[in-house]
Protein backbone atom coordinates (compact mmCIF):
# COMPACT_ATOMS: atom_id res chain seq x y z
CA UNK A 1 0.00 0.00 0.00
CA UNK A 2 3.06 2.39 0.63
CA UNK A 3 4.44 2.27 -3.01
CA UNK A 4 0.91 2.05 -4.44
CA UNK A 5 -1.24 5.07 -3.02
CA UNK A 6 1.35 7.24 -4.54
CA UNK A 7 -0.50 5.84 -8.06
CA UNK A 8 -3.92 4.99 -6.97
CA UNK A 9 -3.93 9.14 -5.51
CA UNK A 10 -2.75 10.16 -9.76
CA UNK A 11 -5.54 7.59 -11.10
CA UNK A 12 -8.53 7.68 -8.84
CA UNK A 13 -7.77 11.31 -7.45
CA UNK A 14 -8.30 10.91 -3.98
CA UNK A 15 -7.71 13.59 -1.21
CA UNK A 16 -5.08 13.36 1.24
CA UNK A 17 -8.27 12.49 4.01
CA UNK A 18 -9.29 9.44 1.90
CA UNK A 19 -5.51 8.35 1.60
CA UNK A 20 -5.54 8.59 5.71
CA UNK A 21 -8.66 6.63 5.56
CA UNK A 22 -7.39 3.91 2.99
CA UNK A 23 -4.27 3.25 5.15
CA UNK A 24 -5.93 2.71 8.28
CA UNK A 25 -8.78 1.32 7.77
CA UNK A 26 -7.00 -2.44 7.61
CA UNK A 27 -6.41 -1.58 11.28
CA UNK A 28 -9.93 -0.76 12.47
CA UNK A 29 -11.04 -4.02 10.63
CA UNK A 30 -8.43 -5.68 12.35
CA UNK A 31 -9.07 -4.73 15.60
CA UNK A 32 -12.72 -6.66 15.18
CA UNK A 33 -10.30 -9.23 13.94
CA UNK A 34 -8.12 -9.85 16.19
CA UNK A 35 -10.48 -9.66 19.31
CA UNK A 36 -12.89 -12.52 17.51
CA UNK A 37 -9.89 -14.62 16.92
CA UNK A 38 -8.73 -15.34 20.64
CA UNK A 39 -12.01 -16.77 20.97
CA UNK A 40 -12.33 -18.72 17.43
CA UNK A 41 -8.88 -19.90 18.06
CA UNK A 42 -9.50 -21.61 21.37
CA UNK A 43 -12.96 -23.26 19.40
CA UNK A 44 -11.71 -24.37 16.22
CA UNK A 45 -7.46 -24.68 17.10
CA UNK A 46 -4.47 -22.53 16.48
CA UNK A 47 -4.33 -24.39 12.87
CA UNK A 48 -7.53 -23.57 11.30
CA UNK A 49 -7.52 -19.98 13.08
CA UNK A 50 -4.32 -19.02 10.65
CA UNK A 51 -5.79 -21.05 7.58
CA UNK A 52 -8.89 -19.05 8.01
CA UNK A 53 -7.01 -15.85 8.41
CA UNK A 54 -5.00 -16.55 4.94
CA UNK A 55 -8.70 -16.88 3.08
CA UNK A 56 -9.19 -13.42 4.00
CA UNK A 57 -6.23 -11.95 3.18
CA UNK A 58 -6.82 -13.64 -0.26
CA UNK A 59 -10.19 -12.47 -0.51
CA UNK A 60 -8.90 -9.05 0.32
CA UNK A 61 -6.16 -9.19 -2.04
CA UNK A 62 -8.58 -9.98 -5.04
CA UNK A 63 -10.98 -7.43 -4.22
CA UNK A 64 -8.09 -4.62 -4.20
CA UNK A 65 -6.60 -6.01 -7.16
CA UNK A 66 -9.59 -5.18 -8.84
CA UNK A 67 -10.43 -2.26 -7.20
CA UNK A 68 -12.51 -0.39 -9.77
CA UNK A 69 -12.76 2.76 -7.45
CA UNK A 70 -12.27 4.00 -3.85
CA UNK A 71 -15.34 1.66 -2.52
CA UNK A 72 -14.19 -1.78 -3.94
CA UNK A 73 -10.68 -0.46 -2.83
CA UNK A 74 -12.00 0.21 0.51
CA UNK A 75 -13.75 -2.93 1.06
CA UNK A 76 -11.09 -5.06 -0.19
CA UNK A 77 -8.81 -3.50 2.46
CA UNK A 78 -11.56 -4.37 5.14
CA UNK A 79 -11.52 -7.78 4.51
CA UNK A 80 -8.28 -7.97 4.23
CA UNK A 81 -7.87 -6.32 7.54
CA UNK A 82 -9.53 -9.04 9.56
CA UNK A 83 -7.26 -11.01 7.89
CA UNK A 84 -4.86 -9.36 9.80
CA UNK A 85 -6.29 -9.07 12.70
CA UNK A 86 -6.53 -12.91 13.21
CA UNK A 87 -3.08 -13.61 11.95
CA UNK A 88 -1.52 -11.27 14.32
CA UNK A 89 -3.31 -12.73 17.61
CA UNK A 90 -2.72 -16.35 16.33
CA UNK A 91 0.59 -16.85 14.98
CA UNK A 92 3.04 -15.14 18.09
CA UNK A 93 0.63 -17.66 20.21
CA UNK A 94 0.70 -21.00 18.04
CA UNK A 95 4.17 -20.56 17.47
CA UNK A 96 4.85 -19.77 21.53
CA UNK A 97 2.88 -23.11 22.36
CA UNK A 98 5.03 -25.07 20.09
CA UNK A 99 8.38 -23.78 21.45
CA UNK A 100 10.79 -24.46 24.03
CA UNK A 101 11.47 -22.40 26.78
CA UNK A 102 15.05 -21.89 25.40
CA UNK A 103 13.78 -21.42 21.49
CA UNK A 104 11.05 -19.75 22.25
CA UNK A 105 12.48 -16.14 21.49
CA UNK A 106 13.74 -17.17 17.95
CA UNK A 107 10.62 -18.94 17.29
CA UNK A 108 8.50 -16.73 18.27
CA UNK A 109 9.86 -13.68 16.42
CA UNK A 110 9.73 -15.48 12.93
CA UNK A 111 6.37 -14.11 12.47
CA UNK A 112 7.67 -10.75 12.46
CA UNK A 113 10.55 -11.10 10.72
CA UNK A 114 8.72 -13.02 7.59
CA UNK A 115 6.09 -9.88 7.96
CA UNK A 116 9.50 -8.15 7.53
CA UNK A 117 10.78 -10.09 4.01
CA UNK A 118 6.79 -9.30 3.07
CA UNK A 119 6.98 -5.62 3.47
CA UNK A 120 10.63 -5.98 1.38
CA UNK A 121 9.23 -8.19 -1.28
CA UNK A 122 6.30 -5.59 -1.12
CA UNK A 123 8.31 -2.39 -1.64
CA UNK A 124 10.87 -4.19 -4.48
CA UNK A 125 7.36 -5.61 -6.33
CA UNK A 126 5.82 -1.59 -5.92
CA UNK A 127 9.10 -0.45 -7.77
CA UNK A 128 9.39 -3.02 -10.33
CA UNK A 129 5.34 -2.74 -11.41
CA UNK A 130 5.61 0.87 -10.95
CA UNK A 131 8.50 1.27 -12.95
CA UNK A 132 7.83 -0.87 -16.18
CA UNK A 133 3.87 -1.27 -16.72
CA UNK A 134 1.06 0.83 -16.85
CA UNK A 135 -0.41 3.04 -14.29
CA UNK A 136 -3.83 1.25 -14.17
CA UNK A 137 -1.99 -2.31 -13.76
CA UNK A 138 0.91 -1.63 -11.83
CA UNK A 139 -0.79 -0.62 -8.26
CA UNK A 140 -3.60 -3.03 -9.28
CA UNK A 141 -1.01 -5.90 -9.38
CA UNK A 142 0.97 -4.27 -6.37
CA UNK A 143 -2.06 -5.08 -4.01
CA UNK A 144 -3.68 -8.06 -5.73
CA UNK A 145 -0.22 -10.26 -5.92
CA UNK A 146 -0.75 -10.53 -1.78
CA UNK A 147 -3.12 -13.28 -3.29
CA UNK A 148 -0.47 -15.67 -3.82
CA UNK A 149 1.31 -16.46 -0.51
CA UNK A 150 -2.09 -16.22 1.27
CA UNK A 151 -3.08 -19.50 -0.65
CA UNK A 152 0.06 -20.72 -0.23
CA UNK A 153 -0.02 -20.41 3.85
CA UNK A 154 -4.12 -21.59 4.29
CA UNK A 155 -3.02 -25.12 2.59
CA UNK A 156 0.81 -25.31 4.01
CA UNK A 157 -0.53 -24.71 7.84
CA UNK A 158 -2.82 -27.68 7.52
CA UNK A 159 0.43 -30.21 7.26
CA UNK A 160 1.48 -28.77 10.64
CA UNK A 161 0.65 -29.98 14.11
CA UNK A 162 -1.67 -28.79 16.36
CA UNK A 163 -1.07 -26.57 19.40
CA UNK A 164 -0.25 -29.65 22.38
CA UNK A 165 -1.48 -26.94 24.81
CA UNK A 166 -4.54 -26.35 22.77
CA UNK A 167 -4.95 -29.92 22.16
CA UNK A 168 -4.39 -30.16 26.49
CA UNK A 169 -6.96 -27.72 27.43
CA UNK A 170 -9.62 -29.26 24.69
CA UNK A 171 -9.15 -32.26 26.59
CA UNK A 172 -7.11 -34.13 23.57
CA UNK A 173 -4.38 -36.05 25.66
CA UNK A 174 -3.10 -38.24 23.87
CA UNK A 175 -2.72 -36.07 20.56
CA UNK A 176 -0.96 -33.67 22.36
CA UNK A 177 1.58 -35.95 23.78
CA UNK A 178 2.43 -37.58 20.42
CA UNK A 179 2.93 -33.66 18.97
CA UNK A 180 5.15 -33.04 21.80
CA UNK A 181 7.07 -36.42 21.03
CA UNK A 182 7.16 -34.59 17.40
CA UNK A 183 8.62 -30.83 18.36
CA UNK A 184 10.78 -32.25 21.56
CA UNK A 185 14.88 -33.39 21.08
CA UNK A 186 13.72 -36.16 23.53
CA UNK A 187 11.19 -38.18 25.11
CA UNK A 188 11.90 -37.12 28.36
CA UNK A 189 11.70 -33.60 27.28
CA UNK A 190 8.40 -34.11 26.01
CA UNK A 191 7.25 -36.03 28.89
CA UNK A 192 8.47 -33.20 31.21
CA UNK A 193 6.59 -30.66 28.93
CA UNK A 194 3.43 -32.69 28.97
CA UNK A 195 2.77 -32.94 32.64
CA UNK A 196 3.47 -29.18 32.92
CA UNK A 197 1.05 -28.64 30.65
CA UNK A 198 -1.55 -30.52 31.87
CA UNK A 199 -0.68 -29.37 35.41
CA UNK A 200 -0.92 -25.68 34.19
CA UNK A 201 -4.13 -26.39 32.54
CA UNK A 202 -5.64 -27.94 35.99
CA UNK A 203 -5.57 -31.32 34.19
CA UNK A 204 -5.43 -34.91 35.73
CA UNK A 205 -4.72 -38.25 34.13
CA UNK A 206 -8.20 -38.74 33.15
CA UNK A 207 -8.70 -37.98 29.76
CA UNK A 208 -12.17 -36.42 30.09
CA UNK A 209 -11.63 -34.61 33.67
CA UNK A 210 -14.02 -31.51 34.97
CA UNK A 211 -10.49 -29.23 34.33
CA UNK A 212 -10.71 -30.23 30.71
CA UNK A 213 -14.48 -29.33 30.40
CA UNK A 214 -14.63 -26.47 32.56
CA UNK A 215 -11.52 -25.16 30.23
CA UNK A 216 -13.33 -25.81 27.00
CA UNK A 217 -16.31 -23.11 27.29
CA UNK A 218 -13.86 -20.57 28.50
CA UNK A 219 -16.92 -18.54 29.80
CA UNK A 220 -15.26 -17.36 32.63
CA UNK A 221 -11.96 -15.94 30.85
CA UNK A 222 -13.22 -12.10 29.97
CA UNK A 223 -14.20 -12.24 33.35
CA UNK A 224 -10.96 -13.69 34.89
CA UNK A 225 -9.10 -10.87 32.29
CA UNK A 226 -10.74 -8.25 33.03
CA UNK A 227 -13.53 -7.86 35.76
CA UNK A 228 -11.42 -9.72 38.66
CA UNK A 229 -7.84 -10.46 37.38
CA UNK A 230 -5.55 -11.72 40.17
CA UNK A 231 -2.37 -9.18 40.84
CA UNK A 232 -0.11 -11.10 38.80
CA UNK A 233 -2.65 -11.40 36.00
CA UNK A 234 -3.46 -7.55 36.04
CA UNK A 235 0.04 -7.24 35.98
CA UNK A 236 0.69 -9.16 32.54
CA UNK A 237 -2.08 -7.62 31.08
CA UNK A 238 -1.01 -3.45 31.42
CA UNK A 239 2.45 -4.69 30.05
CA UNK A 240 0.68 -6.56 27.06
CA UNK A 241 -1.31 -3.30 26.41
CA UNK A 242 1.88 -1.12 27.32
CA UNK A 243 3.60 -2.88 24.77
CA UNK A 244 1.56 -2.90 22.16
CA UNK A 245 0.02 0.84 22.58
CA UNK A 246 3.98 1.95 22.37
CA UNK A 247 5.24 0.04 19.64
CA UNK A 248 3.20 2.16 16.96
CA UNK A 249 2.86 5.52 19.20
CA UNK A 250 6.25 5.89 18.50
CA UNK A 251 6.05 6.38 15.24
CA UNK A 252 6.80 2.89 13.08
CA UNK A 253 3.80 3.03 11.10
CA UNK A 254 4.17 6.82 10.15
CA UNK A 255 7.80 5.74 8.75
CA UNK A 256 6.61 2.15 7.14
CA UNK A 257 3.45 3.19 5.34
CA UNK A 258 4.77 7.24 4.43
CA UNK A 259 8.04 6.86 3.71
CA UNK A 260 7.89 8.25 0.36
CA UNK A 261 6.52 11.24 1.75
CA UNK A 262 9.11 11.37 4.24
CA UNK A 263 11.47 11.42 1.59
CA UNK A 264 9.84 13.62 -0.54
CA UNK A 265 9.94 16.14 1.88
CA UNK A 266 13.48 15.63 2.72
CA UNK A 267 14.44 16.35 -1.01
CA UNK A 268 13.78 13.21 -2.85
CA UNK A 269 11.68 14.16 -6.04
CA UNK A 270 11.53 11.22 -8.76
CA UNK A 271 8.97 8.08 -8.02
CA UNK A 272 11.85 6.05 -9.08
CA UNK A 273 13.93 7.41 -6.49
CA UNK A 274 10.96 7.44 -3.79
CA UNK A 275 10.50 3.99 -4.39
CA UNK A 276 14.11 2.84 -4.29
CA UNK A 277 15.04 4.68 -0.62
CA UNK A 278 11.44 2.82 0.42
CA UNK A 279 13.48 -0.39 -0.53
CA UNK A 280 16.31 0.80 1.85
CA UNK A 281 13.63 0.64 4.32
CA UNK A 282 13.10 -2.84 4.17
CA UNK A 283 16.35 -4.23 3.56
CA UNK A 284 17.10 -2.44 6.94
CA UNK A 285 14.31 -4.23 8.79
CA UNK A 286 14.79 -7.12 7.41
CA UNK A 287 18.53 -7.46 8.93
CA UNK A 288 18.26 -5.78 12.16
CA UNK A 289 15.26 -8.76 12.71
CA UNK A 290 17.42 -11.27 11.73
CA UNK A 291 19.71 -10.21 14.75
CA UNK A 292 17.03 -9.33 16.69
CA UNK A 293 15.96 -12.89 16.51
CA UNK A 294 19.27 -14.42 17.45
CA UNK A 295 19.38 -12.19 20.16
CA UNK A 296 16.18 -12.72 22.04
CA UNK A 297 17.15 -16.03 23.93
CA UNK A 298 20.93 -14.73 23.97
CA UNK A 299 20.42 -10.93 25.78
CA UNK A 300 16.97 -11.48 26.62
CA UNK A 301 13.64 -9.48 26.17
CA UNK A 302 14.38 -6.58 28.60
CA UNK A 303 17.19 -5.46 27.88
CA UNK A 304 17.10 -5.65 23.83
CA UNK A 305 13.94 -3.30 24.49
CA UNK A 306 15.38 -0.87 26.16
CA UNK A 307 18.40 -0.61 24.17
CA UNK A 308 16.16 -0.16 21.15
CA UNK A 309 13.87 2.25 22.70
CA UNK A 310 17.08 4.32 23.46
CA UNK A 311 17.94 4.28 20.06
CA UNK A 312 14.89 5.60 18.56
CA UNK A 313 14.70 8.32 21.20
CA UNK A 314 18.00 9.82 19.12
CA UNK A 315 16.99 8.55 15.63
CA UNK A 316 13.47 10.43 15.93
CA UNK A 317 14.96 13.52 17.28
CA UNK A 318 17.92 13.66 14.48
CA UNK A 319 15.10 12.78 11.45
CA UNK A 320 12.54 15.57 13.43
CA UNK A 321 15.75 18.27 13.80
CA UNK A 322 16.68 17.43 9.69
CA UNK A 323 13.27 17.68 8.07
CA UNK A 324 12.64 20.79 10.44
CA UNK A 325 15.92 22.29 8.34
CA UNK A 326 15.03 21.27 5.00
CA UNK A 327 11.26 22.55 5.66
CA UNK A 328 12.70 25.91 6.73
CA UNK A 329 15.51 26.24 3.91
CA UNK A 330 14.65 28.73 1.15
CA UNK A 331 15.78 26.17 -1.63
CA UNK A 332 13.84 23.38 -0.01
CA UNK A 333 16.72 20.90 -0.77
CA UNK A 334 19.48 20.82 1.77
CA UNK A 335 21.95 17.95 0.57
CA UNK A 336 23.08 17.14 4.24
CA UNK A 337 19.48 17.67 5.21
CA UNK A 338 18.51 14.59 3.02
CA UNK A 339 21.44 12.53 3.79
CA UNK A 340 20.57 12.75 7.46
CA UNK A 341 16.86 12.49 7.23
CA UNK A 342 17.69 8.79 5.28
CA UNK A 343 19.96 8.14 7.72
CA UNK A 344 17.98 8.57 10.48
CA UNK A 345 15.17 7.40 8.73
CA UNK A 346 17.34 4.00 8.55
CA UNK A 347 19.35 4.22 11.79
CA UNK A 348 15.12 4.45 13.70
CA UNK A 349 13.99 1.60 11.70
CA UNK A 350 16.83 -0.40 12.55
CA UNK A 351 16.36 -0.04 16.67
CA UNK A 352 13.12 -0.29 15.77
CA UNK A 353 13.29 -3.67 14.62
CA UNK A 354 15.88 -5.06 16.81
CA UNK A 355 14.13 -4.78 20.31
CA UNK A 356 10.56 -3.49 20.60
CA UNK A 357 9.08 -4.83 16.80
CA UNK A 358 10.04 -8.59 17.68
CA UNK A 359 9.89 -8.35 21.47
CA UNK A 360 6.42 -7.05 21.17
CA UNK A 361 4.93 -10.08 19.56
CA UNK A 362 7.18 -12.23 21.36
CA UNK A 363 6.83 -10.83 24.96
CA UNK A 364 2.69 -10.74 24.93
CA UNK A 365 2.07 -14.05 23.45
CA UNK A 366 4.11 -15.85 25.79
CA UNK A 367 3.20 -13.89 29.37
CA UNK A 368 -0.34 -15.08 30.00
CA UNK A 369 -1.60 -18.36 32.20
CA UNK A 370 -2.95 -21.16 28.90
CA UNK A 371 -6.18 -20.60 29.91
CA UNK A 372 -6.19 -16.94 29.10
CA UNK A 373 -3.56 -16.61 26.50
CA UNK A 374 -5.61 -16.33 23.64
CA UNK A 375 -8.19 -14.29 24.47
CA UNK A 376 -4.98 -11.83 26.25
CA UNK A 377 -2.87 -11.85 23.23
CA UNK A 378 -6.18 -10.32 21.53
CA UNK A 379 -6.43 -7.91 23.68
CA UNK A 380 -3.26 -6.62 23.08
CA UNK A 381 -3.39 -7.33 19.08
CA UNK A 382 -6.65 -5.14 19.55
CA UNK A 383 -4.82 -2.02 21.35
CA UNK A 384 -2.27 -2.87 18.60
CA UNK A 385 -4.32 -1.92 16.11
CA UNK A 386 -6.09 0.74 17.60
CA UNK A 387 -2.60 2.57 18.04
CA UNK A 388 -2.04 1.40 14.16
CA UNK A 389 -4.86 3.19 12.52
CA UNK A 390 -4.95 6.01 15.09
CA UNK A 391 -1.22 6.87 13.40
CA UNK A 392 -1.67 6.21 10.11
CA UNK A 393 -5.06 7.70 9.81
CA UNK A 394 -3.34 11.03 11.49
CA UNK A 395 0.10 11.50 10.45
CA UNK A 396 -0.32 13.54 7.35
CA UNK A 397 -2.58 15.78 9.60
CA UNK A 398 -0.52 15.73 12.49
CA UNK A 399 2.58 17.17 10.64
CA UNK A 400 -0.04 19.76 9.02
CA UNK A 401 -0.55 20.88 12.04
CA UNK A 402 2.98 21.02 13.90
CA UNK A 403 4.99 20.34 10.73
CA UNK A 404 6.76 16.87 9.95
CA UNK A 405 9.99 17.65 11.95
CA UNK A 406 7.31 18.66 15.25
CA UNK A 407 5.47 15.07 14.37
CA UNK A 408 9.05 12.89 14.83
CA UNK A 409 9.50 15.42 17.91
CA UNK A 410 6.96 14.20 19.10
CA UNK A 411 7.53 10.70 18.65
CA UNK A 412 10.39 10.66 20.02
CA UNK A 413 9.02 12.03 23.57
CA UNK A 414 6.50 9.46 22.91
CA UNK A 415 9.49 6.82 22.69
CA UNK A 416 11.15 8.32 26.17
CA UNK A 417 7.76 7.93 28.37
CA UNK A 418 7.75 4.29 26.61
CA UNK A 419 11.74 3.80 27.92
CA UNK A 420 10.84 4.61 31.38
CA UNK A 421 7.44 2.62 31.15
CA UNK A 422 9.39 -0.74 30.28
CA UNK A 423 12.06 0.22 32.60
CA UNK A 424 9.98 0.04 35.71
CA UNK A 425 6.85 -2.41 34.66
CA UNK A 426 8.88 -5.56 32.47
CA UNK A 427 10.20 -8.28 34.11
CA UNK A 428 12.39 -10.57 32.38
CA UNK A 429 11.09 -13.93 30.53
CA UNK A 430 13.95 -15.19 28.80
CA UNK A 431 14.73 -19.10 29.58
CA UNK A 432 11.06 -19.60 31.45
CA UNK A 433 8.77 -21.55 30.76
CA UNK A 434 5.24 -20.61 29.43
CA UNK A 435 4.07 -22.69 32.65
CA UNK A 436 6.41 -20.27 35.37
CA UNK A 437 4.83 -16.87 33.99
CA UNK A 438 2.47 -16.32 36.91
CA UNK A 439 5.22 -16.65 39.58
CA UNK A 440 7.75 -14.55 36.78
CA UNK A 441 5.09 -11.76 37.41
CA UNK A 442 4.16 -12.32 40.93
CA UNK A 443 6.03 -9.27 42.89
CA UNK A 444 7.05 -11.64 46.06
CA UNK A 445 9.09 -13.72 43.57
CA UNK A 446 11.16 -10.52 42.45
CA UNK A 447 11.65 -9.50 46.30
CA UNK A 448 13.09 -13.07 46.88
CA UNK A 449 14.93 -12.74 43.81
CA UNK A 450 16.48 -9.80 44.28
CA UNK A 451 17.27 -10.34 48.09
CA UNK A 452 19.16 -13.86 46.78
CA UNK A 453 21.33 -11.76 44.56
CA UNK A 454 22.07 -8.90 47.37
CA UNK A 455 22.91 -11.80 49.73
CA UNK A 456 25.62 -13.67 47.36
CA UNK A 457 26.85 -10.08 46.59
CA UNK A 458 28.18 -9.56 50.47
CA UNK A 459 29.37 -13.38 50.73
Amino acid sequence: MSGAMIFIKEELGISDTQQEVLAGILNICALFGSLAAGRISDYVGRRYTISMASILFMLGAILMGYGPNYAILMTGRCVAGVGVGFALMIAPVYSAEISSAKSRGLLTSLPELCIGIGILLGYILNYVFGKFLPLKLGWRLMLGVAAIPSLALAIGILFMPESPRWLVIRGHLPKAKKVLLQISNTKQEAENRFNDIKLAAGIGDENNSLAAKENQNGKSVWKELLLHPSPPVRWMLMTAIGIHFFEHATGIEAVMLYSPRIFRKAGVTSKEHLLLTTIGVGLTKITFLVIASFLLDRVGRRKLLLVSLGGMVCALAVLGFSLTMVEGSPEKKLAWGLTLSIVATYTFVAFFNIGLGPVTWVYSSEIFPLRLRAQGASIGVAVNRVMNATVSMSFISIYKAITIGGAFFMFSGISIVAWLFFYFFMPETKGKALEEMEMVFTRKSHRDVAAAETHNNTR
